[in-house]
């Protein structure tokens, strides 16, 4: 009865924080969308007064946590991390959304507990949760722009080729490459055609996608503007070095496999078992949550968790 209780109030939770999270997040994108269908008149449904009102109030309510909680250098940053990601998010609502997370996951683990100790915990949890989010994100998509930028680079040898200007071969990227590179490269362009010089845009693009091998590229196109040369001379030397690093960083991912699934295993065992333990006889497991010991206990062995991670992760991961 107890399980199926917390079961309800943690659906409960959930439904409520999306329908916050789409109520305050996506509020812009409705008053776009509709002021893109009444333009186009298309659209002859009216928006009533309630509803505008309200999102209205979501707009002043994201403006003021805008002004009060971020700062210029903050909200730079955040804009940059979550560009990384790929995200549609504001600085502003990334906040918000950290806050409602902390409330949540801290408000879930005080119920299921009972003890503030557990609601300092998800809300700590809750509130860097975000942040992993959008960490995670940003290495998948700078995996996936490297994971094509040899074959971009082959495309614009073919273009160079074949006679056509630099900012010609990159338009033939946009034309035949798929997300990530396709949304960059075209960011590239439009900074170009709106007064940027290629100098300045290569850089910004090299910001947004901090890779090494981009990092080549770039500096390779900026020394053949400056001193001159045969650019797909240098283009197909580079290739060679991405396909040289790449059969490399594989080799080391295969070899350091065995390390990082033990640290996955080691990670993962103690809840596991606690889970187990706390399933076939509550009372046993409780005491370590109640009893000054029992958390004096669990505080060690989460700090020993972690250093032992961190010491796994530090062997197995290799720079190439």
């Amino acid at each position: 009865m107890t399980l199926l209780l917390t079961a309800m109030v943690m659906l409960t939770a959930l439904l409520l924080f999306t329908a916050i999270f789409q109520g305050l997040f996506h509020s812009n994108r409705r008053i776009n969308r509709r002021m893109k269908k009444y333009l186009d008149q298309n659209d002859q449904r009216k928006l009533g007064k309630k509803k505008f009102s309200f999102l209205i109030e979501m707009q002043l309510f994201r403006s003021r946590v805008k002004e009060k909680v971020l700062t210029k250098q903050k909200g730079d940053r955040l804009e940059q991390m979550i560009s990384r990601a790929g995200v549609t998010l504001a600085p502003e609502e990334y906040v918000m959304f950290q806050w409602f997370a902390a409330m949540l996951l801290g408000g879930l683990l005080f119920l299921i507990a009972s003890h503030i100790l557990a609601a300092a915990v998800g809300f700590l949890l809750g509130y860097n949760l975000p942040k992993f989010w959008i960490r995670k994100k940003e290495k998948q998509r700078l995996w996936k722009f490297n994971d094509g930028l040899e074959d971009i680079i082959m495309t614009l040898i073919g273009s160079l080729r074949a006679g056509f200007s630099f900012a010609q071969a990159l338009k033939t990227v946009v034309d035949e490459s798929d997300a990530p590179m396709k949304e960059e490269i075209e960011l590239l362009l439009k900074e170009m055609q709106y007064g940027t010089s290629m100098e300045e845009a290569l850089e910004h693009l090299k910001e947004r996608m901090p890779s090494e091998d981009l990092d080549l590229l770039v500096q390779a196109v900026l020394i053949q503007r400056q001193v001159g040369g045969n650019l797909v001379v240098v283009l197909e030397a580079i290739v060679h070095t991405i396909r040289d690093r790449n059969k490399i960083q594989r080799q080391v991912k295969t070899l350091t496999a065995q390390g990082r699934m033990s640290g996955w295993v080691i990670g993962l065992l103690p809840f596991g078992l606690s889970v187990i333990l706390y399933l076939i006889q509550p009372d046993y497991i409780g005491t370590l949550f109640t009893h000054p010991v029992g958390l004096l206990l669990v505080c060690a062995a989460a700090v020993s968790m972690i250093i032992g991670l961190f010491l796994i992760r530090k062997m197995t991961k290799i720079e190439v």
